[in-house]
């Protein structure tokens, strides 16, 4: 990245630039001999006492000594990607709650605590868009009072990456003692192009409702009770697709929400002793066949971040990452 005017670095970013997107240059060590350069692009979430904070687009804050700066300057909001859908941030993290919706919620202003005896922590965090109409710790000090009723963990879901996420919010919790579990990325495709992949659809099962096998090749449970039935089947409308394998439980499942426009896949797992054999994208396949025919034209999925066998499967079908979200809990 280029910083230099007439031939000079220049610090060209001010406390005024809070909120905005920035490129940086650093010493690594400030007036160490022969030091070297390091460059930071995000946004500036604070800059207090000396010290910037820079949130990335994967959602980690970089804290830098405003003496060790050589070069800064505000930058534009990354360009819009030339594949997939248009998106906003607000309209995406919307149709994803509206995928793993809660077995209870409740407003804070306009955030959603969200609940479901602690079956996933998209369904179990809340959904922090908006205002919750009061200072921050007092929202935070009643998420707390809430989960614990409940008997429940704290979590406060965040997004960065996208124009109009959640950087600055982000940056507050960890001030505040909130730590980061668990980075995941939201991606989108055209949803056409996933239903033309040349897959073998002839086995795979299309269905309303998950059964005993299903819910055994998720394994991402002890027991299935009533609340992981009501997230999993909750939704604009649901199906579930199964390949059979030799016993009850099938070689490979997956699920998929249809919501407008939007077709989210979910829940895509593959028995290690079936894998390599394009079992996946079958499911995909067939799942992207029956959204098509309700009407949606754009898919979404959310993979974790250091998950790389999928983020390997899903690139090669033409997703691209729109934001990255995380967990944040009180330590």
């Amino acid at each position: 990245m280029e910083f230099t005017t007439g031939g000079r670095l220049e610090v060209r970013i001010s406390p005024d630039d809070v909120g905005k997107r920035v490129s940086v240059r650093r010493l690594d060590e400030a007036g160490a001999p022969g030091a070297k350069f390091t460059d930071t692009v995000g946004v500036l979430t604070s800059w207090d006492s000396g010290v910037l904070s820079i949130t990335r687009r994967d959602g980690e804050t970089v804290r830098i000594a405003e003496s060790a700066l050589v070069a800064g300057k505000v930058v534009p909001s990354a360009p819009a990607r030339r594949r997939g859908p248009a998106a906003t941030f607000e309209e995406l993290a919307r149709v994803c709650a509206r995928a793993w919706q809660p077995v209870e919620s409740e407003p804070l202003g306009e955030w959603l605590l969200r609940a479901a005896g602690g079956f996933t922590r998209r369904a179990n965090s809340v959904l922090a868009l908006g205002d919750p109409g009061m200072p921050l710790g007092a929202a935070l000090e009643r998420v707390r009072e809430w989960y614990a009723a409940r008997g429940l963990p704290a979590y406060v879901q965040v997004s960065t990456g996208a124009e109009g996420t959640q950087e600055r919010l982000a940056t507050e919790l960890e001030r505040l003692g909130w730590t980061r579990e668990v980075t995941a990325e939201v991606r989108i495709a055209a949803l056409a192009p996933i239903a033309d992949l040349d897959a073998d659809v002839s086995r795979v099962r299309l269905e309303r409702a998950c059964d005993a096998g299903w819910l055994a090749r998720y394994q991402r449970f002890q027991e299935p009770g009533p609340h992981v039935l009501k997230v999993l089947q909750s939704g604009p409308s649901v199906w579930f697709a199964s390949v059979p394998g030799e016993g009850e439980v099938p070689a490979a499942i997956g699920r998929c929400v249809v919501d407008g426009r939007w077709a989210g896949f979910l829940a895509v797992e593959v028995d290690p002793a079936y894998r390599r054999q394009g079992l996946g994208s079958a499911v995909m396949t067939a799942l992207a066949r029956r959204a098509l025919d309700e009407g949606a034209s754009a898919a979404w999925l959310q993979v974790e971040a250091d998950n790389d066998g999928a983020r390997a499967l899903y690139d090669g079908m033409g997703f691209a990452t729109h934001h990255s979200y995380s967990h944040f809990r009180p330590a």
